[in-house]
């Protein structure tokens, strides 16, 4: 008789984030069947109700690290994967979230909470770099479709994801976009976006919000230049560069030089 294949085990982790990542795995519908026919989907809260047990070929963690228990998770869940996916801009920037980063705490939950006193929390909220060895980070909030399926398929067959790395002004120009900068004046982040959406927000005439994070060798200043040249003053750039991705280097640097 001949041995069964063993399937590589994933297990899917949600840490402090919308779970809009997690939901574009379950939106590869079709696609998707075919991957749990080549997977054991071990652990995965939004779509089975199995345990956290034994040792994972491939996980992916969604999320930043913001609680003390997530601090302490993300540790074990390193020791038993042998692939750890950073999955979108929560755990590979800390998301939105790290708008806190810097600020006061407490003072953020005394003003939110009728009962600060039952929130437990750390003082930033940091990717999931900063705590274990990533091999992988999936950029995007949230992430692609596309993508996540380029992601899990080159991972089985033991290969490198082939995501781009240029900026989403790339992906405008394949689209056959006019740039909204150049055109209207509108502020946009696509020169220095790491491509991935398909030019989305441009394609409907709006400036990029940098969902995608920086790209590599994101030149933030000159685009900063050009966008108070467009007549947006510091409070606006330093505004533009702090959303999905304000906890990418590139992008919380360029934010701070304009406080």
């Amino acid at each position: 008789m001949a041995k069964s294949r063993h399937r590589p085990r994933l297990g899917v982790f949600k840490f402090s984030s919308c779970d809009g990542c997690q939901l574009s795995l379950l939106d590869c519908e079709d696609e998707l069947l075919a991957i749990a026919g080549a997977i054991d989907i071990a652990y995965f809260p939004e779509a089975t109700r199995s345990d956290d047990v034994g040792h994972y070929d491939l996980a992916f963690v969604e999320g930043s690290v913001t609680t003390t228990h997530e601090a302490e998770l993300i540790l074990d869940i390193r020791a038993r994967s042998s692939t750890l996916i950073a999955l979108g801009a929560c755990a590979s920037s800390g998301g939105i979230q790290a708008l806190k980063n810097g600020a006061e705490t407490n003072a953020f939950i005394d003003t939110v909470y009728a009962h600060p006193e039952f929130i437990k929390t750390l003082d930033t909220a940091t990717p999931i770099s900063d705590h274990v060895t990533v091999d992988f980070e999936l950029r995007g909030c949230p992430v692609a479709k596309h993508q996540l399926i380029e992601l899990v398929a080159a991972t089985l067959r033991g290969r490198k994801p082939q995501t781009p790395a240029y900026a989403i002004c790339i992906e405008c120009k394949m689209a056959g976009n006019v740039c909204v900068m150049v055109a209207n004046g509108t502020p946009c982040l696509g020169p220095v976006t790491h491509a991935g959406c398909g030019a989305l927000c441009p394609g409907y005439t709006r400036g990029c919000y940098g969902c995608f994070g920086p790209k590599e060798t994101a030149n933030t200043a000159a685009l900063a230049t050009r966008l108070a040249d467009h007549g947006a003053d510091k409070r606006q750039i330093q505004r533009l560069f702090s959303t999905f991705n304000t906890g990418a280097p590139a992008f919380r640097d360029e934010a701070k030089r304009h406080e």
